[in-house]
């Protein structure tokens, strides 16, 4: 059997996918990467489906070109490269280079040269050459070893297909473009000559050289084709010679080196892991294991001891009293630690050996009296005599079950959680969980829990699984935690970020604890009322969308929704997804300002997703226990530093329109004659750019407390500041909130309805007024391309790549990403900051107010009306002096009995 090689032309390629994924993709640190999903994709369908023995890129070279000399004009209606393609070119070369897969290029030739090249010299050592392109120029290199593969169709092209096509053999291609030319190359050909009459040519001729040599001869009927024949003649020549390509460029080709081989899947899996390709990063694992061993649970030998009766957890107690550092991991009856009970406590503290309570159990399993253990325990991590530093992975889970079961850990007590640690190594992973640190700090899996529980309807609790079974897969996670803390440790000491886990992120844990702990109330009956007022509205809102429609459909059909806007109604088709036109919400709050069918239908689903998200969900969110709602907050989720909430997520509630703000009425203190206190930051990120900026207008702004946006419509329109209409601060208002994070003027002019020119004009006025915000974002920019991330006022990194050296037009998507993580990332470190020093303060002075949410840059408390006052001035106080900045931070403080504050 023959050698097969097949040969592409990298970016026909790059492009081809570029285009055909149009919606957004972001890796873990905001860089686009749909050309490079796409490219990997390509790649793998080559070398899984095709299974080449040989396999070789083909790229042209840098700097003049051959054919430019020969014609200036040679391409140069081609566009410059998209600006969210650009970075991704070095990303595709990363994953070129882990498949091992050679590229060629020879200094002033084309890709099409080196692939012509190559696929001369294959064909001639008797290899099948298969050309990956969707250029024609390939065409003329059709022989009986060499086709053309086209990836998009997966379809191969041939000399017979060739011959249905164009009507002549390969080696008459290049006759046949010198008459038609080629636009997208800027190939002239011959004026009015197209593809049928260049056919009907060369089939009576033969050659372009026949053909100019007698043109009066040409069986064509218009006379200006062959009078375009005689005058075009040097041109037609000059045309063949452009599309000619060499097949004899002067390359070194290392054949042993285009072999397919072994990708490096370690490589791989770091790349596909940063650019979030979940499917191929799995893949990329599974494949490392042949390589880079990763043991199996069964294969990694370590100890564990079940404590079975009391003259052994004596002797387990009093060699745990005296350990510096405990890893203590905890099994229970629930995920939701406000409504856990305790099955087993698992501890270590000891590489590979570790210890298991258990309380809980099948029947006949052998157990310890849970009060009695719990009381034991909660001397040694409750109390003050055994000050061992205690760790765990997502520790906040466990403070909150011993919390639910009456113990108290002091903060203070609290070591590295590896989540949190791993995170701030690494914020834009897409996970931080114990089984993929466990592989990539330990190369070791970790056993499955539905190894134990199994799933679906016959899944388990975990106090009915065999005691020995828990035992295993309990210590494993204590000891695996415990290394993987070890490591941890030691790698933010040398990234310089221990001080930023261990004086913010580690005291906040417990200060998350006591909130979620706390819960808020929410007013059941309230909520039933919003919820059937809502669908009777939603009602209606059918009944008028179906009138304006002139017929029912089903509006949550895109198909049927899609027929009746654009077939009946004739709306303009905004764009289009594989399935047809979309129906999405940009796409209908475009329409919207053209027909009042699309507003209504945006109504209709933002009110039936709010009825059905906060409406009706919330109630059945209460927790029976506490009466109250217990959302959960993520320190690792968002990669800017952000806190996230879930179940419920209160984060998200569209405060923006009135149903969406009417929700919060629900949302009560827990007890009467109580009141809500929200505290929020005022405009904390523009007062967070004056800071880094250091432009003296903006500074001395705050400091007056002038109305900023006011103040910037005044110095961008050059009037006065008390004739700043109301328009102009608007637009002042929009371009402040969006201007730093490279809002363009297609945004401005989409938010505001206002002409693009003069959204840029406006934007091209800010950046002159306030020039030092325009040196801001390029020293940020800079640094970032120098260091690989962008740094927080409290040394927070979000690593971002595809910064560009030289930057023109708009900002890039990692660009914008690395400027939001300096602004957003350092608002997220000032509202921790506050969090732990107004909780600090509450505890220390026996403030009975207690600090419930945290949203964006609002805090929520719940107080007694008679200590409302003392509140404000506490929270007031510590957020606004959390952190020093060069400008005043502004606190704005509301009250209400309830979070609506009515």
């Amino acid at each position: 059997m023959s050698e097969t090689l097949y040969i592409v032309d990298t970016f026909s390629l790059v492009f081809q996918v570029y285009h055909a994924i149009r919606q957004p993709m972001t890796g873990s640190r905001g860089q686009p990467t749909n050309a490079v999903f796409g490219f990997t994709g390509d790649l793998e369908h080559l070398l899984s489906e095709k299974r080449p023995t040989h396999l070789i890129l083909a790229m042209e070279s840098q700097g003049p070109q051959t054919r430019t000399e020969m014609f200036p004009s040679y391409k140069e209606h081609r566009s410059e490269m998209p600006e969210d393609l650009r970075p991704q070119i070095p990303m595709i070369f990363d994953v070129v280079a882990g498949y091992r897969i050679p590229v060629l290029l020879s200094e002033g030739w084309e890709a099409d040269d080196v692939l012509a090249t190559v696929a001369c010299r294959a064909a001639e050592r008797g290899m099948d050459v298969r050309i990956v392109t969707a250029d024609k120029d390939a065409r003329q290199l059709i022989g009986p070893k060499v086709k053309i593969y086209s990836i998009r169709k997966k379809q191969f092209y041939d000399e017979t297909e060739l011959l249905a096509d164009w009507g002549v053999r390969p080696d008459q291609v290049i006759d046949f473009q010198a008459l038609v030319g080629d636009s997208v190359d800027n190939i002239p050909g011959v004026p009015q000559v197209g593809p049928k009459t260049a056919t009907q040519l060369i089939q009576q001729f033969g050659t372009l050289d026949a053909i100019l040599a007698n043109p009066a001869a040409a069986k064509v009927r218009s006379k200006a084709v062959i009078q375009n024949l005689t005058d075009y003649a040097d041109r037609a020549r000059m045309s063949r010679e452009l599309a000619r390509l060499n097949c004899d460029l002067p390359l070194e080709i290392d054949w042993e080196a285009a072999r397919v081989k072994e990708p490096d899947w370690e490589r791989l899996y770091e790349l596909f892991t940063d650019y979030g390709f979940r499917r191929y990063a799995s893949e990329a694992q599974m494949r490392m294991k042949e390589g880079r061993k990763i043991l199996k649970p069964e294969e990694h030998v370590r100890q564990w001891f079940t404590i079975r009766d009391w003259q052994q957890f004596e002797q387990f107690y009093a060699a745990m009293s005296i350990q510096p550092a405990i890893c203590f991991d905890l099994e229970t009856t629930s995920t939701d630690p406000m409504q856990a009970d305790i099955v087993g406590w698992a501890f270590s503290w000891e590489k590979d050996v570790g210890y298991y309570i258990p309380v809980a159990g099948p029947p006949g399993d052998q157990l310890l009296d849970a009060a009695e253990v719990l009381k034991r325990l909660s001397e040694v991590l409750g109390g003050s005599t055994h000050p061992a530093k205690l760790l765990n992975q997502n520790i906040k889970y466990d403070l909150l079950v011993l919390r639910r079961a009456g113990v108290n850990v002091d903060c203070e007590r609290i070591g590295l959680d590896p989540m949190i640690g791993d995170y701030l190594l690494d914020a834009g992973a897409r996970s931080h969980g114990l089984d993929e640190l466990s592989k990539k700090y330990l190369q070791r899996e970790v056993i499955p829990i539905s190894d134990l529980i199994g799933s679906g309807k016959k899944q388990l609790k975990m106090f009915e699984v065999e005691v020995d079974r828990a035992a295993e897969y309990a210590t494993e996670d204590a000891d695996v935690a415990l290394q993987i803390a070890g490591v941890i440790e030691e790698k933010l000491h040398k990234e310089g970020l221990w001080d930023l886990y261990w004086t913010l992120e580690r005291p906040l844990i417990a200060v998350l604890a006591d909130m979620e702990f706390q819960g808020i109330r929410v007013d059941v009956e309230e909520l039933k009322r919003q919820s059937d007022s809502a669908a009777k509205r939603l009602e209606e809102l059918m009944g008028q969308i179906h009138q304006i429609a002139g017929r029912e459909f089903n509006i949550a059909s895109p198909k049927q929704l899609a027929e009746v806007l654009f077939t009946d109604l004739k709306l303009p088709v905004i764009k289009r997804t594989k399935t047809g036109p979309s129906t999405d919400e940009e796409v209908l709050t475009e329409l919207a300002s053209k027909h009042e069918l699309p507003a209504r239908i945006i109504e209709h689903r933002m009110l039936s997703k709010l009825k059905g998200t906060y409406l009706d969900a919330l109630p059945a969110m209460v927790n029976p226990f506490t009466g109250r709602v217990h959302t959960s907050f993520s320190q690792v989720t968002a990669a800017t530093g952000r806190l996230s909430s879930s179940d419920p997520n209160l984060q998200n509630i569209p405060i923006r329109t009135e149903e969406g703000r009417r929700v919060r009425k629900a949302f009560v203190p827990s007890e009467p004659g109580w009141k809500l206190v929200s505290a929020d930051y005022s405009q904390i990120e523009l007062r967070i750019l004056a800071h880094y900026c250091e432009d003296p207008v903006l500074i001395e702004a705050f400091r007056r407390g002038d109305d900023i946006h006011r103040l910037v419509a005044a110095q961008v329109f050059e009037v006065p500041l008390e004739d700043v209409t109301s328009d102009q601060r608007r637009i002042a208002k929009a371009v402040n909130f969006g201007v730093i994070y490279g809002q363009t003027s297609f945004g401005l002019s989409a938010v505001l309805g206002i002409p693009k020119e003069d959204a840029q004009t406006f934007i091209d006025g800010y950046f002159q007024k306030y020039s030092r915000v325009k040196a801001f974002i390029e020293a940020t920019l800079d640094e970032a391309l120098e260091k690989g991330y962008s740094t927080t006022i409290l040394g927070r990194r979000r690593e971002v790549s595809g910064i560009r050296p030289k930057r023109w037009g708009n900002m890039n998507l990692p660009e914008r990403t690395a400027v939001n993580a300096v602004i957003q990332g350092s608002a997220a470190d000032l509202i921790k900051k506050a969090m732990i020093h107004v909780h600090g303060r509450l505890k220390r002075e026996n403030h009975p107010a207690r600090l419930l949410l945290q949203i964006h840059d609002e805090l929520l408390f719940e107080c007694p009306e008679a200590q409302v006052d003392s509140l404000i001035a506490l929270a007031k106080g510590e957020m606004e002096s959390a952190i020093a900045f060069r400008v005043p931070i502004a606190v704005d403080v509301s009250v209400g009995d309830n979070w609506l504050k009515e």
